[in-house]
């Protein structure tokens, strides 16, 4: 574990070197957030190149710690097309469609570097047997890549949301790949947390800059690939939970709002104030306590990940259905399946 110190301190201190040049740039060349909507939660215009200098901090930090591979290649690809469909949709705006089909293009990239889930675990059978998906793979693969991609941007909210939930996801998913034997994608989890964890500083409330779609979407395409190579790989971990544990918040935020606008008749990328962080101001929480609220739910999370790999199949299965259950009917109660009015 002691290898993975330096990559993440070295990723940090790059980040945060980094990130006041970003504050310094961002006007010059037109990446600013301007309020334009009930919905952003500042009232002046805010710098938006924070994701520039995590996405830097991170791939530097990579390119001096990792065994270089087509993976890593592949990744290292991905990512830089993730950062040009960020900047163009921050500078210009970008429509879904083409969002999207940026996000595939990324995707494809890791199926040919062979970033790819092959198999799921049968908690089901008699003992751990495998599911080979076969054909199967490439579109499980880039669902799930797309998939995770946005859960991180949807909850891009409020100060310091996005990247310090994603530093600790990559700090849950780096302690199952270390675990797991997977010291590569260890180290590359630990980069991505202190890139996060470098960028903080001016990005939680009172942000001095946003990482904006450009990080956001980065940090969702690195966690998407962290998760396929340090987790589904291991045959003998409930292969599809522990990640959907590990990254809860976004996941379930992402698909409460989802079911939430498909029962409103809503366009499902069409923005809402319904996300859970929307929520708990409701109930009268500053946006620190709301985030700090968030942290450790994610952090519990992670925890629950953790315990859920360390068990066999059956009893994982058993409780990670619990778990489940539990979030779906916490949701239900706080009304997270109805929209709200603005």
């Amino acid at each position: 574990m002691k290898s993975l110190i330096m990559p993440f301190l070295v990723a940090c201190l790059i980040a945060f070197i980094l990130t006041p040049v970003a504050i310094k740039l961002a006007p010059k060349f037109g990446f600013m957030d301007i309020p334009k909507d009930s919905r952003r939660m500042h009232n002046k215009p805010i710098p938006l190149a924070g994701g520039v200098a995590i996405y830097i901090a991170t791939i530097v930090a990579v390119l001096l710690f990792s065994d270089l591979n087509s993976k890593i290649i592949a990744l290292i690809v991905g990512s830089t097309i993730i950062i040009i469909s960020g900047l163009i949709d921050d500078r210009k705006g970008l429509s879904p469609k083409k969002k999207m089909l940026f996000q595939l293009l990324a995707g494809l990239v890791l199926v040919v570097g062979n970033v790819r889930i092959n198999f799921f675990t049968n908690p089901f059978s008699f003992g751990d047997s495998i599911i080979f998906l076969e054909l199967l793979s490439i579109p499980a693969t880039l669902f799930w890549v797309v998939g995770i991609t946005n859960t991180v941007n949807l909850i891009d909210g409020l100060d310091g949301l996005a990247a310090g939930v994603s530093m600790i996801c990559s700090l849950s998913l780096m302690g199952i790949a270390y675990k797991f034997g997977y010291s590569n994608v260890a180290i590359i989890a630990a980069v991505l947390a202190g890139a996060c964890l470098g960028f903080l500083p001016f990005n939680f409330n009172p942000a001095k800059i946003f990482m904006g779609d450009t990080g956001a979407l980065f940090l969702g395409f690195v966690l998407s690939y962290i998760s396929i190579e340090g987790v589904m790989k291991s045959a003998a971990a409930l292969t599809i939970f522990v990640p959907v544990l590990i990254l809860g918040v976004p996941v379930f935020d992402t698909a409460f709002a989802m079911v939430r606008r498909k029962l409103s008749g809503k366009s499902m990328v069409q923005a809402d104030k319904g996300h859970l962080h929307h929520r708990l101001l409701a109930l009268g929480l500053t946006q620190k306590q709301t985030v700090l609220v968030l942290y450790t739910i994610s952090i519990i999370f992670g925890i629950l990940a953790n315990l859920v790999a360390d068990f066999n199949s059956k009893v994982g299965l058993v409780m990670s259905i619990l778990i489940v259950i539990a979030i779906i009917l916490i949701g239900v109660m706080t009304g997270m399946f109805r929209s709200k009015e603005e």
